[in-house]
């Protein structure tokens, strides 16, 4: 294969910097004179701008423009992103090419993997992403916002806000406020349900910077905790801490999930803890490598994860501890530094 048409907009910002809504590249292996980016005549000044180094086609409809431009270059063999086009887009292709001897090869996950490996200047921004979804917790604990009466929905709405006031460009995902028996609901959606005294609080929320995502989770107990909180906390801090060091360089991804895993299995609890460890993290909120039970492959250095584990028991409530790391030589790196000592506020 000679040449490769990328369509996923996300490995095109990745790969040239290109933020519009419609565009896609031409990746020639032989001639890297013949690469070329594509897209429509609303994006004329801004692709300009953001990839003034590669020649710009003008299209609307991309992938076949850059296949025309391939076979005009005497390229046959040319990929796609077959985790990206559609069945459609493919027959499509398909039949406009079929009498002009190209045969169209399947690529899944290639860009991904090169993007799970994040260089100096995509850790800055990740730390910054971080650093404001730190600042925006600690202040709406601080003006009291999160308080017995008020609603979970109120809470979200207010920790957003804030992210943006500290200069997110987005929120990473809808955030999540849990409170009491929801708190149980491993991604609940915030109602107008109202906190209440001894609740535990369930806040998991990112925020957007310069395209890079964090994420994190922190649970809170409300004006007073019960013993069974406390040691659920205990249970899923140690869990967390356990899979924190087990973020090592060529691990197995099976074995760092395992390693949180096994404690919260070995107290009893482990049919209520029903997710993975923990995610990619970077351009997109879930990226590669997976971490879980059925994970397949290692860990590499340079990786940003989240390390997240949580324990939900129904009618009760449930806690989970979540940070975003990036795996070193030595010790991770960890980008989310609010406090994760047991918190009753």
């Amino acid at each position: 294969m000679a040449a490769f048409v990328v369509s996923n907009l996300i490995n095109v910002r990745y790969l040239t910097g290109f933020t519009g809504s419609n565009a896609a590249v031409l990746i020639d292996a032989e001639d890297p004179g013949l690469d070329r980016i594509c897209t429509d005549g609303r994006y004329l000044t801004q692709v300009a701008r953001q990839v003034p180094d590669l020649e710009a086609v003008i299209e609307r409809n991309c992938p076949p423009a850059l296949i025309e431009q391939a076979r005009s270059a005497g390229r046959t063999r040319i990929g796609f992103e077959s985790d990206t086009m559609t069945v459609a887009a493919h027959h499509g292709l398909s039949e406009r090419f079929a009498d002009a001897g190209i045969e169209l090869i399947g690529i899944s996950g290639l860009v991904q993997e090169l993007r799970a490996v994040k260089d100096a200047h995509e850790i800055a921004l990740l730390r910054a992403a971080c650093a404001i979804g730190d600042a925006a917790l600690a202040r709406i604990i601080a003006d009291g916002v999160i308080r017995a009466g008020a609603t979970e929905r109120e809470v979200a709405r207010a920790l957003e806000w804030a992210m943006y006031r500290l200069g997110a460009d987005g929120i990473a995902f809808e955030t999540i406020v849990a409170a009491g028996a929801n708190s149980a609901v491993p991604h609940h959606r915030p109602t107008d349900a109202a906190l209440a005294d001894g609740d535990l609080v369930k806040i998991d929320f990112g925020a957007v910077y310069a395209g890079y995502h964090s994420d994190m989770t922190r649970t809170l107990v409300l004006n007073r905790a019960a013993d069974w909180q406390r040691e659920l906390y205990e249970l899923v801090a140690t869990a967390q801490a356990a899979g924190r060091a087990a973020l090592r360089p060529g691990a197995d991804l099976r074995a760092v999930d395992a390693a949180a895993r096994d404690v919260i299995d070995a107290a009893g609890h482990g049919e209520r803890y029903v997710h993975g460890l923990g995610h990619g993290v970077g351009l997109e909120i879930h990226e590669a490598p997976g971490i879980g039970k059925l994970a397949a492959g290692t860990l590499p250095c340079g990786a940003a994860v989240t390390v997240e584990p949580g324990v939900y028991l129904p009618g009760c409530g449930g806690v989970r501890i979540e940070d975003t790391l990036v795996v070193t030589d030595g010790e991770p790196d960890l980008l989310t530094a609010t406090d994760k000592t047991f918190t009753v506020i």
